[in-house]
């Protein structure tokens, strides 16, 4: 389903004097049809670069990301914002929520930027899937961290994705909000036959998965200056 080669990305630093460093160097990666992997790095290691880079948020310097046979580092800005709207779901540590729309507005929302078309009866199934039937027309602001994290759930399948990223999903609840939330994305993206891919610092995260890499492992950044 997906495979990476030769992927790199740098930014410009303001402590290398504006020099290009380079953040993400991955030689090989894939991931096949319905995997669920979890890939472990501390924060700065390039991992959530790694997820934008595959959802064509942003455009890779070198390399292929080769999706279901689309080489989504070959698109243009319009035509990865399309792909990722109708294949891809993504799911965020800040929610990243539409604080004036209510709980529906905002799943309907996400899938309008697919197919155009709004299904409200399949939108009310995904909130109703994550438990949040009776909280429709609650506004994100009314709901506790945790219920924010089942509407950004149900609004990443809403478009039956193929591929579900998930950047420290758990990071904003505790505990067992956070155990609670993993195990709903882990299901729904199983029932739904979508893989899965998460990155995470959080031992607790990583060790309820049974495919785990290191981001570390997989990226090798050049030096400062040299990318």
């Amino acid at each position: 389903m997906l495979t990476i080669t030769d992927l790199r990305k740098s930014f410009p630093s303001p402590e290398a004097g504006g020099q290009p460093v380079e953040i993400v160097r991955v030689a090989r990666f894939e991931l096949a049809a319905g995997q669920q992997l979890a890939l472990r790095g501390e924060s700065g290691s390039g991992k959530t670069t790694f997820l934008h880079l595959i959802a064509g948020l942003l455009a890779a310097d070198a390399g292929r990301i080769d999706f279901e046979g689309v080489d989504v580092a070959a698109l243009g800005e319009a035509a990865r914002d399309r792909l990722r709207a109708e294949r891809i779901g993504y799911i965020f540590q800040t929610f990243n929520l539409l604080q004036g729309y209510t709980v529906l507005e905002n799943v309907l929302l996400g899938m309008s930027f697919g197919s155009g078309r709004m299904d409200r009866g399949h939108a009310r199934a995904q909130l109703e899937r994550v438990g949040l039937g009776a909280r429709l027309h609650h506004f994100p602001r009314q709901l506790s961290t945790g219920q924010q994290q089942r509407v950004a759930v149900a609004r990443a399948l809403a478009n039956r994705p193929r591929l579900v990223l998930a950047d420290e999903p758990t990071g904003n609840l505790d505990r067992r909000r956070g155990q609670e939330a993993l195990a709903l994305i882990r299901e729904a993206c199983a029932e739904a036959r979508a893989a899965l891919l998460l990155v995470s610092h959080d031992q607790d995260v990583l060790g309820q998965f049974t495919y785990v890499r290191d981001f570390a492992d997989l990226n090798r950044p050049a030096a400062a200056g040299t990318a």
